[in-house]
Order: structure tokens, then sequence, then C-alpha cells
């Protein structure tokens, strides 16, 4: 059997040198033509989208000259690049990109859209069909909140500790259709619900679906929205890679997916967006408290044979041993914001990309 394809949507920070978002965006994605760059609701971000990939070493030689060569187009504009999910610095209104879309999102949504200066990092795989993709949603709903857990890197906003390592989720979750996607019975389901939405004026299209995994609107794909922008290129390859095996464990399986607790969802995200990798999680089907170490494990255990066929359980393995032993973005962020006192010490742990 074919394994199945993903590719990779990193959402990005563009700040001065005292670390303000800075409303370059146009000129920055201008600098960088020979790359599918695109513009995002606020002037102060950017959002990169890979090829197709078909392995984790592909996907990694992406990300590597795409952050770079997007890096230096921003260095040409006096901005840097942050591999960081929320402005740590300036105020929370941002500029809106002058865009039909965005400026319909600004005159229905007010603030809430002026202050969507977030970045997440999303995840495409390809699936058969929207059928596919709504069993696979079904399957990928308790583990969530782990991969949320593996890739916070949003704890300091607008020079401050939030106490939670991903505030980045709890601004999203504000929108009217995000956060944990109901259990979907079937494509009439999943249809009706969105038809419901439109009618109530709660979306302007299908796109604002915002759900943690959706099916995509425009490609064959399901895509997993959960994750702020990993810190580092090998934290999204890691992400990536359980994502795609997640997705393949899935196909595996004949059934709709496990029916899960709503509450025991719930609690389970607040718990990864409070503490990220630091505290306990929830084994969503068990509802079962455990060092978050121990979930993130027993998802790994849950891929392993997926992880097998893709050549990947090395990878997968020591890049879990990294994050438990040197922290993930949001440990990080608090270190530098700790250890300086300063805001602009947290911008200045985004790692250079590699040329």
């Amino acid at each position: 059997m074919r394994l199945p394809f993903f590719g990779v949507e990193e959402e990005l920070l563009l700040v001065s040198a005292t670390g303000h978002p800075l409303p370059r965006s146009k000129a920055v994605v201008a600098g960088v033509q020979d790359l599918d760059v695109e513009l995002e609701l606020t002037r102060a971000m950017v959002e990169i989208n890979t090829p197709v990939c078909e392995t984790s070493t592909e996907l990694r030689a992406h990300l590597s000259d795409m952050r770079s060569k997007l890096a230096d187009a921003a260095a040409a504009e006096g901005a840097r690049l942050l591999a960081i999910a929320v402005p740590p610095h300036g105020q929370a209104a941002q500029s809106i990109t002058r865009k039909p879309r965005y400026e319909e999102l600004a005159g229905q949504w007010g603030l809430l859209a002026r202050e969507q200066g977030v970045c997440g990092c999303h995840v495409h795989v390809d699936v058969t069909g929207k059928e596919t993709a709504v069993r696979v949603s079904n399957h990928l709903r308790p583990w969530l909140p782990v991969l949320l857990a593996l890739t916070t890197n949003s704890p300091i906003y607008l020079d401050q500790d939030t106490g939670f390592a991903s505030w980045r989720w709890l601004m999203t979750t504000r929108w009217p259709c995000a956060g944990p996607p109901p259990y979907l019975e079937s494509v009439e389901h999943y249809d009706a619900l969105v038809a419901m939405h439109l009618a109530a004026g709660t979306l302007i299209d299908e796109r604002m679906v915002y759900w943690d995994i959706r099916p995509s609107s425009h490609l064959p794909t399901v895509e997993v929205r959960v994750s702020d922008v990993p810190l580092t290129i090998d934290e999204t390859v890691l992400l990536a890679t359980l994502i795609r095996a997640l997705v393949m464990t899935a196909l595996d399986d004949g059934t709709k997916g496990p029916s899960l607790e709503p509450e025991v969802l719930r609690a389970a995200y607040w718990l990864a967006a409070r503490d990220g990798m630091t505290g306990n999680g929830l084994d969503v089907r068990t509802a079962e408290s455990l060092p978050m170490a121990e979930v993130v494990e027993r998802l790994r255990q849950h891929v392993e044979p997926a992880l097998q066929e893709l050549d990947a359980l090395d990878l997968v393995t020591d890049g879990i041993q990294r994050i438990l032993t040197d922290g993930n973005g949001a440990v990080k962020q608090r270190k530098a914001f700790c250890a300086g006192g300063d805001v602009t010490d947290v911008t200045e742990i985004t790692p250079a990309p590699k040329k």
C-alpha cells in the first residue's frame, strides 16, 4: 500500500529589533517569489507551505530551506523571523492584511480578528475522500491534546508570562467553530454542521471551520491544526511524522473511531495548554491522570507499527526524548524570560535557520 503523502503549513511572526510585531509581510513575501509563502490575517505574519512530501527527511529539507530564505527576506526588510506562536512584546491589536476576506473577518469579528496575530502549524495528510477524513478525525481526537502538549510554544504574551504553555490555543478557541471537533457520524453530519454555522452567520465560509482537525476545504487531505508553531524544525518534523503515523493507524482501523466523554477531552486540552510537557495529562480514552511524558509514550506505542513502516521509529523516539531532556519552545521561552527578566531575551531563542 502506498504511504500517504504529507505537508506542512507554518505561520511565523515578523518582529522589529525590539521585539514588536512588524507589519512588513507584503514586502517580505515579495522577496521570496520562488517559495510558496502567503500573507496571513495580520500584517506581522507570514505562512510557508511546503511541497507535498514522501519522507520526513524531505520535509526537514524543505522546512530548513524555506525558513532560511524567509529569514533572509525578513532581514532585508529590517525584520526578524520568529518561530513563536504569540507576540511576546507589543500590543494585542494588530494591523489587518488588506485582502477582502481578511477585511470581512475584521469587520464581522472586530477585536477578535485584530488580536489573532497568533502562529500555528497545520499538517496535511492525504486521504481518499471526505468520508475518510471524517473517520480519521474521530480516531485522532483522543490524541490532539498530546500533540498540543508536545509543541506548546506561547507562554509569553505582551511582556508577561500568561501561566499557560500555549496561550495561542486559548486565543484560537474563542472563534465560533474552533477547538476540538465533535464526534462526526458521517460526511452528512459534518456538512450539516457547517451548513448550520453558515446559515447562522457564525462562519463566512467553510475555510472558517477552525477545528483542531478537519477535512480540508480545498485539498484531498485531513488537516491537523492543533499545534503552536514549533520552535525548531526538528519539532515540526516530529509533529508531522506523528500525525502521519496516526492517520495511517486510523486508516488500518475499520471502525468510525472511539466516542469520547466531551468533558474528559476538554480537561485534557486544558491541562495540555496550561502545563505543556511539564505537568500531568489525561489519557482521554481511559480518563486516567498521568505525567504527560507517559501519555506521550502511549501515543508513541499506539503508532509504533506505522512508524516502523515509515522507517521513522528512531526519529520519533529520539525527538520525544530531546523534548523531555531539553524542553520545547514553552520551556525555553520561560527560561529565557526568567533568566533575563526582559522579553527581548525571549525573541533571541529562535534558532537561526540552517543554510
